[in-house]
């Protein structure tokens, strides 16, 4: 689908159109997991920019896939899905490979300890509101396991990477202190 135009005036009355030319209301489910996935991608675009090359790479990848995810959803009823099985399997590697560089968690994490991890951390919150949008809307329409799982994977990818960042940038990771 190539965009010719950014504004159309058709959404002034509240509504919006879907990929398939359906016509919803601006606060149907469905667009309520379109806007939170779109604002997960902004979010992690804004971490993405003072990331090194490898995980910068990574984060444009992930990018990517939000917007296939964004493509399914939009498409209600797509017959032949956008992301596939092997992009969790990409996630479940990463954070695999993230977790042996860092310390055990004794407890919860403060998020915060750099500009960088904190804004991961901005981006892993958001991440889990759109899982849960999206649990809504496959309560309503079978959505893809895949898709169900990537975002969750995507969560814990963010929170890892946030904690190896906040970890090589020389920031202190604070633990929740549950005396006060």
């Amino acid at each position: 689908m190539r965009i010719t135009k950014v504004t159309t005036k058709t959404g002034d009355q509240g509504n919006t159109t879907l990929g398939d030319g359906s016509h919803v209301s601006k606060d149907n489910v469905r667009v309520h997991c379109l806007g939170s996935i779109d604002e997960l991608n902004a979010s992690i675009g804004l971490a993405r920019v003072t990331l090194s090359e490898h995980h910068e790479a990574d984060l444009e990848s992930i990018q990517n896939d939000l917007f296939n995810i964004g493509g399914e959803i939009s498409i209600p009823a797509l017959e032949k899905p956008l992301l596939h099985e092997d992009r969790v399997d990409f996630l479940e590697k990463r954070i695999k490979s993230i977790n042996k560089q860092l310390p055990p968690l004794e407890e919860f994490i403060i998020p915060g300890g750099s500009e960088t991890g904190a804004r991961l951390h901005v981006a892993r919150s958001i991440c889990r509101r759109a899982e849960r949008d999206l649990v809504s809307l496959n309560n309503i329409e079978k959505l893809s396991t895949d898709i169900l799982k990537y975002v969750n994977r995507l969560s814990d990818y963010l929170f890892v990477l946030a904690r190896l960042v906040i970890d090589k940038s020389g920031g202190k990771e604070t633990q929740w202190d549950r005396s006060d």
